[in-house]
């Protein structure tokens, strides 16, 4: 098992971010602007945190952060997930993940 796929067994949403990331801050203020609460590792705080960016890029993460996964499935970076939360589509989603409750 991947260490990003373990990661993800722990939160319905799981944030990939680093600290330094203006646009990673911005995403997860959205995520939370919803009352999520995700969980979020910040990839230049973490001991291991070069070889999950290698897996996120694997994953087709480019760049690498923000990583937003919702339900164990990867939504993509901060234009996906803004293009959603545009669409009307990433509240259902986080609905669907039982990240937030209605």
């Amino acid at each position: 098992m991947t260490t990003v796929t373990s990661l993800l067994s722990e939160n319905p949403v799981v944030i990939f971010s680093k600290t330094t990331c203006c646009i990673s801050h911005s995403i997860i203020a959205l995520v939370r602007k919803f009352g999520a609460n995700p969980t979020i590792y910040e990839l230049d705080e973490l001991s291991n945190g070069r070889g999950i960016e290698r897996e996120l890029m694997e994953l087709g993460c480019d760049p690498s952060v923000p990583a937003v996964f919702i339900g164990k499935k990867l939504i993509g970076g901060a234009n996906e997930l803004i293009t959603l939360n545009l669409e009307g589509k990433l509240k259902p989603l986080l609905i669907n993940a039982n990240a937030i409750w209605m």
